[in-house]
């Protein structure tokens, strides 16, 4: 497992700005989503299956990130301009989440993160495309 050079800020328990990889993100969201227990090399899965970390990527792989999106939204809109390229937005709980970019599911994953508040929202389209929006 490589350490990714993609860094946010999440909201810790305290309510102050906590360092996250992209790697530690995508765990979370296994956990969270997914309902995986994230190991060192792997995802542990219900029924003590598994599967390697490097086969889960969300930010890079559509069908990850769809994976997480079937299951977290309650609703969710995807669409595509000229001018912002993709945006997705996603309601989870009552909560809004939405990313603008170029990468589908890059953006796809960082809306299901802001929408369960993974993330500070002052400094999420910064750390996970720079072309994102903060709206």
């Amino acid at each position: 497992m490589t350490d990714r050079s993609i860094r946010t800020t999440r909201v810790g328990p305290s309510g102050t700005g906590v360092g996250v990889n992209e790697d530690e993100l995508t765990a979370l969201l296994a956990e969270r989503v997914m309902g995986w227990k994230a190991a060192p090399d792997r995802f542990m899965k219900p029924g003590r299956s598994w599967m390697p970390r490097w086969r889960f990527q969300p930010f890079e792989e559509l069908e990850d990130a769809f994976q997480l999106l079937d299951r977290a939204a309650e609703s969710f809109r995807l669409t595509s301009d000229n001018h912002r390229g993709f945006t997705a937005e996603v309601h989870i709980r009552g909560r809004h989440g939405m990313a603008s970019g170029v990468c589908k599911a890059r953006m796809i994953t960082t809306a299901i993160a802001r929408a369960l508040g993974l993330e500070d929202p002052a400094n999420q389209a910064r750390a996970l495309d720079s072309g994102a929006s903060t709206t």
